[in-house]
Order: structure tokens, then C-alpha cells, then sequence
């Protein structure tokens, strides 16, 4: 214990700096927050470990890779941790609040034009049409980066294959992830047998609820169009439902989401396709686009409500557990239990992107315009692995929607 204590304290230290100096530093990483957790991380670690040596290089990798297995948009989890590291808690929360602030507004203002102005039937309806062929691209694209990274083994694939197909039977999420979770964790220490019978108690489980109907706002719902106005406590558990379960990027919060907004009835498909587009395009974790849900299912309060429930788990483990994150995951049942909730999400999130395409489908006309905006932005994903890929993407599906559709 005191060999640890003496690493702690022999490593470098943030310089020392006032809470408005503090939130002022991480505000200008959020307004240069672009191209995703990768391009994020990197800036981070460029300034605040190799330049201005807030914290050792090793350590930070080890931090890195406790964020990339907990819940939570990882650059964000970051941002706090640093700054609870230079100023506690109080520290934390500016430092968070910094990094997020930028896209949040950016966002808000967004969505305000977005509802403000009457895009159907216009060249800008156009756009995001196009767009939302591209959006499908981005989130394949992610679906394949998420798996290479957690599908390592065949039980893994199993894992989600099956939670895959068992989404699109209906059943809810609260059965298929534990149950993947511990399926793969009794495989892990060896235990077949008890992971056979977790297996069949939760497709029991499973027909039971299936069969009642009583499934309807708990699993990916079926496609509605209704603009039903939601409570703000429901917004906020939406949000922190999928800020809890935002395992391995934040396009693993998609399922989750989508399954409250569109199966409650608070916007459309191509309004939630929308929303991911313009996450897109502002310099902020992608996560954001939990802003835009929240405007659409409550206005501006709703907005904040549901930003506020996404964010409040990365607040939390690092202000509550930040000397103890790096022993939270020494538990090797503990790694296989994510790993398994991990594959199964990635599993969800492939049946949604299905869902997503085949609504997408029958609101663009022609189709075969949709098909090559969709496989043109992701042979470019694939080609071009630039950190502004992603807004380039958009802005050129965007001018194809307008040209073709």
C-alpha cells in the first residue's frame, strides 16, 4: 500500500490554478472537442500529459483503459478525473462541465432552428434526408469498430448474434444484458453448466414477458409517429439509463434512446437520425445527441433534464470512486462480466441500425439515391480515417440530398 501511495505522489502534478482558470482550460478543449473520443484523447493526452505534465504518461494509459471498460463517453470521464486531480471535487465538476459545455449550447441552439424552421418539402428536407443515409453509414461503420475491439473470442459472437435476434423478438434489455453478463462470466471461471441454466431462466424469462405484450417501452419498439410530449422524470431515467449503459462508445447509448423516443412516441426515426447528424457536426462527445431527444420530448427544460441524467454517471465514478478507479477493475470476473454485457450491447445496437435502414429506406425516393449516399459514406469511413471524417460525411451527404432527392 505505501509503495503504491509513493507512485501516487511521485508523479507529476497539475500546475496550480484557480476554478475559473480550471473551467476555462477544459471550456477550450470542448470548443476544439472534433472528430470523436479518438481525436478527443489525443488532444487531451498531447496537452495536459506531454506537454504540461499533469499526470505520467503510464498512469494515464492505465486511467484510459478503466474509462474505455466503464459506462460513459471515456474523453469526458477524462476531463473530470484531471480536474478533481487538480482541484478536487469542485475541480471535477468544472472541468467536466467545461468540456461539455460548448457542444450542449451549440446543440440547444440547434435544435431550436431544426424545429423553428420548415424544412419539409425544402431543399434543406432534402439534406437531411441524404444525411440520414449517412448516419446509417456512421453508425455500421461504429458497429464494426466496436466489435473488433469486444467480439474476441467465438462466445463473445455468440453472445451477440443472440442478443441481436433476441432483440428483434422483443425482448427487453434489462433480460438480455445480465444475462449475457453472467452467461459469460460463469463461462470465463468455467462454470458451463451455471451458465446453461442462466441461459434458459432468462429465454424463459424472456417468453414470458414477450408473450404477455407487456414489452412496449422497454425493448426496441416498433416504429411510431406520434409527437407525444414526455414527462421531465422520464427524460432524465431515459438519459441516465443509457449514460449507465454506454459501454464501449457512445453509439452504444443508440438502442437504448431510440427505444424511449421513438417507442414512447416522442419523435420519429428520421427526427432521431436527425438529432445523431447533428451530434455529427459540433465539437462534443456524440452523446450529445441526448440534447437534441430531450428538446424534442420536452423543450428547452427537457433538454437539460436528459443532458443531465447522460452525463451524471461520468461525473460520478470519477468524483466518487477517482483514487480507487484503477482497482475497480483488477477483478478479472468483473472484466468478463462487461465483456459480455459489451458484446450483447453490440449485438442491440446491430439490430437497431437494421430497424434504422429499413425505415430510412421508405422515406427516401428513389431508393437506389439512399443505397449509394449510404455505401458512399461508408466506403469514405472506411478510406479516409481523418479526424473530420465524420463531418465531412455529413456535409457531403447533405449536398447529395440536395442535388438528387
Amino acid at each position: 500500500m505505501s509503495a503504491s501511495l509513493d507512485r501516487v505522489a511521485a508523479d507529476p502534478q497539475p500546475p496550480p490554478l484557480g476554478y475559473a482558470a480550471l473551467f476555462l482550460r477544459f471550456l477550450k478543449f470542448g470548443f476544439m472537442a472534433w472528430g470523436g473520443p479518438v481525436a478527443q484523447i489525443a488532444m487531451i493526452r498531447r496537452e495536459l500529459v506531454d506537454e504540461e505534465r499533469w499526470i505520467s504518461s503510464p498512469r494515464f494509459n492505465r486511467l484510459l483503459a478503466v474509462m474505455q471498460a466503464l459506462p460513459g463517453p471515456e474523453a469526458h470521464e477524462l476531463c473530470v478525473h484531471l480536474g478533481m486531480r487538480a482541484r478536487g471535487r469542485i475541480g471535477g465538476v468544472l472541468a467536466g462541465l467545461g468540456f461539455m459545455l460548448p457542444g450542449f449550447l451549440l446543440m440547444m441552439g440547434l435544435s431550436w432552428a431544426y424545429f423553428a424552421l420548415d424544412i419539409d418539402g425544402t431543399a434543406l428536407g432534402a439534406a437531411f434526408l441524404g444525411i440520414q443515409a449517412a448516419v446509417i453509414a456512421l453508425i455500421v461503420r461504429a458497429v464494426h469498430r466496436i466489435g473488433e475491439h469486444v467480439l474476441r473470442n467465438r462466445w463473445l459472437w455468440v453472445i451477440a448474434v443472440v442478443c441481436g435476434l433476441a432483440a428483434f423478438a422483443g425482448t427487453p434489455f434489462w433480460i438480455t444484458l445480465p444475462a449475457a453478463g453472467l452467461v459469460y462470466a460463469l463461462l470465463a471461471l468455467g462454470r458451463g453448466i451455471l451458465a446453461a441454466l442462466v441461459f434458459i431462466v432468462a429465454v424463459a424469462l424472456a417468453w414470458v414477458v414477450t408473450s404477455s405484450g407487456s414489452t412496449a417501452d422497454l425493448d426496441i419498439a416498433p416504429i411510431v409517429t406520434g409527437a407525444v410530449d414526455a414527462s421531465l422524470l422520464s427524460l432524465f431515467a431515459s438519459g441516465l439509463k443509457a449514460g449507465l449503459l454506454t459501454f464501449g462508445g457512445a453509439y452504444t447509448a443508440i438502442p437504448f434512446i431510440r427505444n424511449d423516443a421513438v417507442g414512447r412516441g416522442w419523435m420519429t426515426d428520421g427526427q432521431f437520425l436527425d438529432g445523431l447528424a447533428l451530434s455529427g457536426v459540433l465539437p462534443a462527445p456524440l452523446i450529445i445527441f441526448a440534447t437534441f431527444v430531450g428538446y424534442v420530448g420536452g423543450g428547452p427544460v427537457g433538454a437539460v433534464v436528459m443532458t443531465a441524467g447522460v452525463f451524471l454517471p461520468a461525473f460520478g465514478f470519477s468524483l466518487v470512486l477517482y483514487d480507487r478507479l484503477e482497482a475497480v477493475l483488477e477483478d478479472k470476473r468483473l472484466h468478463a462480466l462487461l465483456e459480455g454485457i459489451t458484446a450483447a450491447v453490440v449485438g442491440l445496437i446491430a439490430a437497431t441500425t437494421v430497424e434504422l435502414a429499413l425505415a430510412t429506406s421508405e422515406r427516401i425516393s428513389p431508393l437506389v439515391i439512399g443505397v449509394g449516399i449510404f455505401a458512399a459514406s461508408l466506403a469514405v469511413l472506411y478510406v479516409w480515417t481523418s479526424r473530420l471524417n465524420i463531418v465531412a460525411v455529413i456535409v457531403a451527404a447533405g449536398g447529395a440530398g440536395i442535388v438528387l432527392l
